[in-house]
């Protein structure tokens, strides 16, 4: 079974949804059969590099009072601790376009998961920069990666092209929000949803596939 899952290091719900659906995996008992593949997708794509504070961001793209994005905030802190994820303070929003090169090549690698946790815990937890090149080869050594050619990625224009051919190819078919899971090419799951909507996808699925 293979899985694209499209989404940004810089989408809160992208945090929730992977979680939920590595759940939902374990509850499947089919980690070993399935290809999990991270597409790369940017909420930010025209944010300078120094960023801009998260609230002033989110305030005007969304319309929202400081009161209504704190409570949203704290409702998406309750959603991450039921999926077992930890969201801290993020005072401010980032461009994530090299961190996308550097997931492209993790899977290369055979590590693209690895660092796709190292890099959420990294800004949604710590609230750090995920396009910072400390934090991006920070990441690198969490997901044991090799951090001397993570560097000469990161320093480098490395797999840009191959970044935006992936951007272009869903944007294409449709994607305009994340995450956006793809079973199969054939069935889409979209947003932070709970781990029993992704078992009950993955079960229909496979009982498609057997009959």
């Amino acid at each position: 079974m293979k899985i694209d899952f499209v989404s940004d290091v810089a989408c809160p719900w992208c945090a929730v949804g992977l979680n939920s659906l590595e759940a939902a995996l374990a509850r499947f008992d089919a980690a070993g059969t399935v290809a999990l593949h991270f597409q790369p997708f940017e909420l930010n794509p025209s944010l300078a590099a120094d960023g801009e504070d998260a609230m002033d961001y989110l305030a005007r793209k969304y319309g929202a009072s400081r009161e209504q994005l704190a409570a949203s905030r704290q409702a998406l802190r309750e959603r991450g601790a039921a999926v077992g994820f930890a969201f801290g303070d993020r005072a401010r929003v980032w461009n994530t376009f090299d961190a996308h090169r550097l997931l492209h090549w993790a899977g290369l690698q055979g590590r693209q998961r690895a660092l796709k946790h190292a890099l959420l815990r990294a800004y949604h937890t710590r609230g750090e920069n995920p396009g910072a090149p400390d934090v991006l080869l920070r990441c690198a050594a969490e997901a044991q990666l090799d951090v001397p050619q993570a560097r000469e990625v990161v320093h480098s224009a490395r797999y840009a092209a191959e970044v935006r051919e992936r951007e272009a190819y869903y944007q294409q078919l449709g994607i305009h929000s994340v995450p956006s899971i793809i079973i199969d090419e054939r069935r889409l799951i979209e947003g932070g949803q709970p781990p029993e909507v992704f078992e009950q996808a993955l079960r229909q699925i496979a009982a498609g596939a057997a009959s």
